[in-house]
């Protein structure tokens, strides 16, 4: 009995073992499963992954079958009847240019049949832009405002470089586009000064857009704003700041300069520790809201609106038209509105902008690049 009754704990001890060795293995498994599904989540793919596009059966909304057009966009024909040229200012630089030009390819990225190294992948993006501009508005103005110290060279038909003193290390950049844009109006008051009769319009824009319809119907269909803001159904951030139209008069040109030169007084006193990103449009949405009786609501609609704040006449802009962001953005869950004039690849879009013109270059299809971008779901494809 008692050589059973050792026996029988001996097996149980085996079996007890065994337990929590197996659990211990499924639990391992389990984490590792967790570990691998969050890798996959964050993963940055290489390609597009093309699903269902938002809007379909929806009346103004691009209908789409796969990356293929079912209906058309609506062209604007927008320059007819504007007084004035046009031209697209930008803030652009380059940072440790002298690092990522040595020949490091372990940190390349491929896009199409071409490879970028970091540099490179910002000129790309650059370029790009001025690409779809010099598509949708040929007889535009592309200016780059830019550190005098950055290594940056481009040599495009209507493209300049506009180099201008300041701080534009990534944690102060926003901060300097504002202060940037104030020294460039102050220029042009100068020069107007000189010849009056010279009008240009300006659009201030991020770098990573692009301009799929002529804009010029903007200032034909709206004769009274000095500025022009874009707005979205957001209660905190109401105002995007990458796109900024300014009418090329003398009063509008000081106006809009005065107006910005607000915003940077209460990005520096209020939002000094978000000057890497949103503090600006933190600043403008405090501007706006400052006003006595100004009505938010209106940010809830897709309805180009007028306002005087401070003595500045702002024309309220749609996102939905005028800085329409791809999929995890604006508009993903309404499609895309078929009179869209201005796709805005912010964030984690990068890739997705470059693969949008490579895709127009072999088609030369504005629709069809079109259904691409908005089919390209909410994968992260930057760089």
């Amino acid at each position: 009995m008692k050589i059973f009754s050792g026996w029988r704990r001996f097996a149980f001890g085996l079996l007890l073992i065994f337990l929590v060795t197996h659990l211990f293995s499924v639990r391992e498994l389990n984490n590792s499963k967790m570990v691998e599904s969050r890798k996959q989540l964050n993963k940055k793919f290489d390609h597009l992954v093309l699903g269902p596009a938002a809007g379909q059966g929806m009346s103004n909304r691009l209908q789409c079958q796969g990356s293929k057009a079912l209906n058309r966009t609506h062209s604007s024909n927008g320059r007819l009847g504007v007084d004035g040229s046009i031209a697209f200012v930008t803030v652009f630089t380059i940072y440790n240019s002298s690092v990522d030009k040595l020949d490091d390819k372990s940190s390349n990225t491929i896009v199409g049949n071409a490879s970028y190294n970091k540099v490179d992948r910002s000129m790309a993006v650059l370029n790009v832009f001025i690409n779809f501009i010099q598509v949708a508005m040929p007889q535009s103005e592309v200016i780059v405002l830019t550190d005098p110290v950055s290594d940056l060279s481009v040599h495009r038909h209507r493209v300049s470089l506009y180099p201008i003193q300041g701080e534009y290390s990534r944690d102060k950049l926003m901060l300097q586009r504002i202060r940037s844009y104030i020294t460039y109006l102050d220029t042009r008051l100068h020069k107007l000064s000189q010849n009056p009769r010279n009008i240009t319009h300006y659009i201030f824009t991020d770098s990573d857009i692009a301009v799929v319809d002529d804009l010029g119907q903007m200032f034909r269909d709206h004769p009274n704003f000095h500025m022009a803001l874009t707005f979205r159904n957001n209660k905190a951030q109401p105002l995007n700041s990458g796109f900024i139209a300014v009418r090329g008069t003398p009063d509008a040109i000081l106006r809009a300069k005065l107006f910005l030169q607000e915003v940077l007084k209460i990005y520096v006193s209020k939002y000094i520790n978000a000057s890497r990103m949103l503090g600006d449009q933190l600043a403008l949405a405090w501007v706006v809201k400052s006003k006595p009786h100004f009505d938010a609501s209106r940010f809830a609609k897709t309805v180009a609106f007028s306002d005087d704040i401070g003595g500045t006449s702002i024309l309220f802009l749609p996102c939905a038209l005028y800085n329409w962001t791809p999929p995890e953005g604006a508009g993903q869950f309404h499609g895309m509105p078929l009179n869209v004039k201005v796709v805005h690849f912010k964030g984690s879009r990068k890739r997705l902008m470059l693969e949008s013109w490579n895709f127009y270059s072999s088609t030369l299809d504005t629709a069809d690049m079109l259904c691409l971008i908005l089919g390209s779901g909410r994968t992260k494809y930057d760089f």
